[in-house]
């Protein structure tokens, strides 16, 4: 059976914190799952809520950081060498995870997400992602030993999580699609700062100028015509809008 290390990073958020804890504590009780939570040094209850939880958890620590990546980078070096990693911020939840025998065919697993009560973000991993960020994290399986350094780079604050998806994709890295693979993001995570030129020098950094010219096209185009809304990059909230 295939092990799974769920992170949550957080910072002041009491009041959607347990909820996810609870969730990703009752898979502890069918799979092979261990959690860590890396909180930014919270002061409005939340590490009253991890210390309720402490002795089910891995690994799990309260200090000051430097963003959410930052956080995100020393979950990923507490994870245990040789798991899958899932990313899941306060509010969100895992509904159902990918069999134990797809584990053994991919380096990555992706599934959907549910975002509210009804919209549902159906990822791809196709040349679409050297377009925009077409998997979110709260349905994304990483296994560890693809990079076993922590693989966010900082200098991107909202899409370092997009650079590291399509660093994997064109290292040649095995993604698998799930359809039994399904979780649930909270509803207002989506950031109100989306700046598009992170986005295209993310683009620029791993694919080169003229797919950044592609995709600023793309883009154009889906704002005239709202079908197309698919195009748009998106940046999600982690745990926190810092």
């Amino acid at each position: 059976m295939a092990r799974i290390s769920v992170i949550t990073v957080v910072r002041n958020d009491a009041g959607l914190l347990e909820e996810t804890m609870l969730n990703v504590l009752e898979q502890k009780k069918h799979r092979d799952l261990e959690y860590v939570v890396i909180d930014g040094g919270s002061a409005d209850g939340s590490i009253d809520i991890i210390r309720r939880h402490a002795d089910r958890l891995r690994y799990w620590v309260s200090e000051p950081d430097a963003g959410i990546y930052h956080a995100m980078n020393k979950g990923w070096e507490a994870a245990d060498d040789d798991s899958f990693v899932l990313f899941l911020g306060a509010g969100d939840r895992i509904v159902s995870l990918p069999g134990d025998e797809e584990f053994k065919n991919a380096d990555v697993i992706y599934g959907k997400v549910l975002m509210g009560e009804e919209a549902v973000f159906t990822p791809r991993c196709d040349l679409h992602l050297k377009l925009y960020n077409t998997m979110h994290h709260q349905a994304l399986l990483v296994q560890k030993a693809l990079h076993p350094a922590p693989p966010f780079d900082v200098a991107f604050p909202v899409y370092a999580d997009f650079d590291v998806n399509q660093r994997l994709w064109k290292g040649g890295a095995r993604f698998l699609y799930s359809s039994g693979f399904l979780c649930y993001a909270r509803p207002g995570g989506v950031s109100d700062r989306q700046p598009y030129g992170e986005s295209l020098r993310v683009i620029a950094k791993n694919f080169g100028p003229l797919w950044v010219v592609v995709a600023l096209s793309a883009y154009l185009c889906s704002r005239i015509f709202p079908f197309l809304k698919n195009m748009r990059p998106v940046s999600y909230r982690k745990s926190d809008d810092r």
